[in-house]
Order: structure tokens, then C-alpha cells, then sequence
């Protein structure tokens, strides 16, 4: 399998490349938005995955391992195919992706084109609780017996939780402040998973906000 490709983009269209690698042409499926990323003669490495049909082999182009597993976790989906899966992304980023699927909300993917409610209902039953990164065991847990002060905050969790944030696409700063208000709105000893989904409903509010603040 061809996981990822180096070279220079010999050709930019508005949802491929093609990048020549040691005198090879390979195109590359991308979404618009990444395509505009790049630039001609430009030496650059994308990420892949090769789909291999009966009547053709495409190769589909992202900016990282995580984007791409994304797509797989998407394909693998029935009734998704590698075009929807990349249209997916290039409508929703991770981050809003994972708080559409964590707050099934149906109407986040009315932009994205063959995708209807019923598949992404689909999708948000498949991807339910699958789209967060690993909590880290970045620091080790209370040992057996002992006691959390019942005033203390479990900073421990926030910090999972503001990388989660992080590595689905949100700002540090913006992850920072969501995880903050969501625990002052939970207390003290929320665990990872609550902090989560609390502070995936905080950036959806926020969101929510700005767009009618636009209006």
C-alpha cells in the first residue's frame, strides 16, 4: 500500500494533484481545500490511502495519519464510499466532525454532498465514541484509597482533554478556555469522557453563537 508520497507538485487541479516523484506522475485526490494548500513546483508529502476497485486504483491524498484514519474509519462504514468519506472532510474538520457525531447533529453534514440524513445517522452510530483520541497516561493515577479533595480539580483530565481538542483540530486557546467552562459546569472529579462530551457541547455552543452573530 502507498501510505504517503514526497516529491513536487507537477500539476494543481480544484480537488487533485499530481506529484512527481522520482520522475513519476502520481495523482492524488484531495479535497478543495487542501489542493489550495499547495503549490506548483513545490516540494511537499502527502499522506495516503490507494483504493483499489475493479475498473481503477485512486489514490486519496490528506495532511495527516490522523485525517486519514478518519477516511478509514469512514469507508468502512457501508454505504460510504471514498468520495462521500473525503467529502465528509472536506466539509467537516475533525473536530466537527466528532462534535457532530458526539451530539448527533444530523444537520452538520447537510453540506456534504451524497451524504443524507439517513447515511449520516449511519455515520454517527458507527463513529460513536470513536472519533476521540486515546486518553494519554501522561501522569499517573491516584494510587488505590486515596481520596480526591472534594473542592480539587482533576487538572489531569483537563489536560487530556485540551490535547484531545488539539489533535480534532481546535486552537489551544480556544480548547483551553471550552475544557475550563465545562469543568467549572461539572465540578470537581469529572472524569475524561464527561469532560469530553461537555466540553464538545461547549465548542458547539460557541460555535452556534458566532454563526448567528454573523447574521
Amino acid at each position: 500500500m502507498i501510505a504517503s508520497l514526497t516529491g513536487t507538485v507537477a500539476h494543481l487541479g480544484a480537488n487533485y494533484a499530481i506529484l512527481d516523484v522520482a520522475g513519476v506522475g502520481y495523482r492524488v485526490e484531495l479535497t478543495p481545500e487542501h489542493s489550495l494548500e499547495l503549490r506548483h513546483g513545490a516540494e511537499c508529502t502527502i499522506v495516503t490511502a490507494l483504493i483499489v476497485r475493479e475498473d481503477a486504483m485512486t489514490l486519496f491524498g490528506f495532511r495527516s495519519f490522523a485525517e486519514r484514519e478518519i477516511f478509514d474509519q469512514l469507508t468502512a462504514i457501508s454505504g460510504v464510499g471514498p468520495k462521500s468519506a473525503l467529502n465528509v472532510l472536506a466539509n467537516l474538520s475533525p473536530g466537527e466532525l466528532a462534535r457532530a457525531v458526539e451530539t448527533e447533529d444530523v444537520a452538520a453534514f447537510k453540506p456534504v454532498p451524497g451524504v443524507g440524513p439517513k447515511t449520516a445517522r449511519l455515520i454517527m452510530l458507527q463513529l460513536k465514541g470513536k472519533l476521540v483520541p486515546a486518553a494519554r497516561p501522561d501522569r499517573a493515577a491516584t494510587p488505590s484509597g486515596a481520596d480526591v479533595d472534594a473542592g480539587e480539580v482533576d487538572f489531569s483530565a483537563m489536560e487530556q482533554v485540551v490535547t484531545a481538542l488539539v489533535e480534532l483540530g481546535t486552537k489551544q486557546p480556544s480548547a483551553q478556555a471550552v475544557v475550563e467552562a465545562a469543568a467549572a459546569e461539572l465540578g470537581a472529579g469529572a472524569d475524561v469522557p464527561a469532560l469530553l462530551r461537555a466540553s464538545l457541547q461547549e465548542l458547539g455552543r460557541a460555535g452556534s453563537h458566532r454563526a448567528g452573530g454573523r447574521r
